[in-house]
């Protein structure tokens, strides 16, 4: 039997940042991790992979700028390809494992191989390749992570209908592939895969991708996305989807096809079909019930501003709890549920949370989107940069990249920032300081940004801005 102060259940990035924390608070911390391996999906199956897999696409044709034009590789090479691109992917993941493994031993937090299951409020039993050991802790932090969903009317099979999770043990590059589901997961590999030549069509019930990013931004997106040759289906419902016989002249190499039927009657033929749509809180085999929790139909927990669920020491953080389901988010979820638990000094920034989503092109965000803003009644007026006007977008060839600021009419406070092209997901975070420092949109009108970069984007935007506000 072990016992602890803390027993965190899961090591990806919301459970290593709250071990980590209580490890600092000077709490005795064990980690139970089901994987041979630390760094749960983030590191396996999510982040890392997908990020390691577009970085190796760009790199692979030869590519560095947002929005590149489609490499259509030779059907000889398609195998050789995949091939080279999950090579730098594991070596990625292997080096991610060991970061994690060093800063937990460095933090003399104990980690436990197994499968989690509560036996009371305060025991899990955790089942290894071997052994099963007995843990009592005082306190407990899930964050198991989530996994694909997979509908009961879905003929999954691994190879011709799959998740993200089967994507990386494909043989070769598809010629066709369908991807069911617009949000994040969906749009990252569709706009990947379809830069390595794959003929993609992305199937999504909602009228237009990623609802919770800028309208104009998704736009520009979906625009560049169909002029490069992805095929989108938006406001379409899946009715049936059937594993067919190949037909003649299919290059298929399963011998198989997918066959896609949609409400609207139309009908889709792929090579094969990725499932993207939800995902599911992986807390299937955690005996709940016994710590007096019950998750929703999604698998997922409910929880309170502070992480807490309905049991009082019991905390669940990442893309168990839903919503945003971020690494970077769930790194900060597992701070602050820590700190909060034990009553630590704790600061967070929760309103002003950027996202990032690594397509080819990456779109950041951070704050309020003009929909916000005009649905909540507040006067702003938009200031607009577009790369091709600043000089490191045109040493980068990105003729499609933009940065918008939403500036408030009266105050001039910066509201909200929203860009599209290459490096957008770092060059978000100038707004995200600015704007929690309360800054206004006369700072990037002041302030003096390195020749070229792209940084300049938030001068011209803010003059841009600053100028209709002056002129209206």
């Amino acid at each position: 039997m072990r016992q602890v102060d803390l027993c965190v259940i899961g090591s990806g990035p919301g459970g290593q940042k709250a071990a980590i924390q209580a490890a600092k608070l000077g709490k005795r911390v064990c980690v139970v991790e089901q994987r041979e391996q630390v760094g749960g999906v983030a590191v396996h199956t999510g982040t890392i992979p997908s990020k390691a897999l577009r970085e190796m696409i760009l790199r692979a044709g030869g590519i560095r700028s947002a929005a590149p034009r489609l490499q259509d590789f030779l059907a000889a090479g398609r195998a050789a390809t995949l091939k080279q691109l999950w090579s730098y992917y594991d070596k990625v993941i292997q080096t991610e494992v060991q970061i994690v493994q060093k800063q937990l031993a460095h933090n003399q937090i104990e980690l436990v191989y197994g499968s989690a299951r509560f036996v009371d409020p305060h025991t899990v039993e955790v089942t290894g390749l071997t052994a099963t050991e007995t843990i009592v802790a005082d306190a407990f932090v899930i964050a198991v992570g989530s996994v694909p969903a997979r509908p009961p009317q879905v003929p999954f099979d691994g190879v011709n209908v799959f998740t993200t999770d089967e994507l990386f043990s494909l043989p070769a590059v598809p010629h066709s592939m369908v991807i069911v589901g617009g949000g994040v997961i969906g749009t990252e590999y569709a706009s990947m895969l379809s830069v390595l030549g794959v003929r993609v069509t992305l199937i999504e019930t909602r009228p237009r991708l990623l609802e919770f990013v800028d309208g104009e931004i998704v736009e520009a997106f979906q625009y560049h996305l169909r002029q490069h040759g992805l095929a989108l289906r938006l406001g379409e419902h899946v009715v049936t989807i059937r594993i067919v016989p190949a037909a003649g002249g299919s290059r298929s190499a399963t011998g198989q096809m997918v066959e896609v039927l949609l409400e609207s009657g139309k009908s889709v033929v792929a090579d094969c079909l990725m499932y993207c749509a939800g995902r599911q809180g992986a807390t299937a085999a955690l005996n709940l019930a016994a710590v007096g929790l019950e998750a929703d139909t999604r698998g997922r927990l409910k929880v309170d501003p502070s992480y807490c669920t309905s049991v009082p020491h019991v905390r669940a953080v990442g893309d168990v709890i839903g919503f945003p389901a971020l690494a970077s988010t769930s790194m900060e979820q597992g701070r602050v549920a820590v700190c909060r638990m034990y009553g630590a000094a704790c600061d967070s920034m929760n309103d002003l949370l950027p996202y990032g989503i690594y397509a080819i092109p990456e779109i950041a965000t951070v704050g309020r989107s003009e929909e916000d803003l005009t649905r909540a009644g507040i006067a702003y007026e938009t200031g607009v940069a577009q790369y091709r006007e600043i000089a490191r977008g045109q040493l980068l060839g990105d003729e499609i990249g933009m940065l918008k600021l939403l500036i408030q009419e009266d105050t001039h406070a910066v509201l909200g920032a929203h860009a599209i092209g290459t490096g957008a997901t770092e060059l978000i975070h100038i707004a995200q300081a600015v704007m929690a420092l309360n800054g206004t949109a006369d700072y990037f009108v002041d302030a003096v940004f390195n020749y070229p970069t792209l940084a300049e984007c938030y001068r011209v935007a803010a003059l841009n801005g600053l100028n209709k506000l002056r002129n209206a």
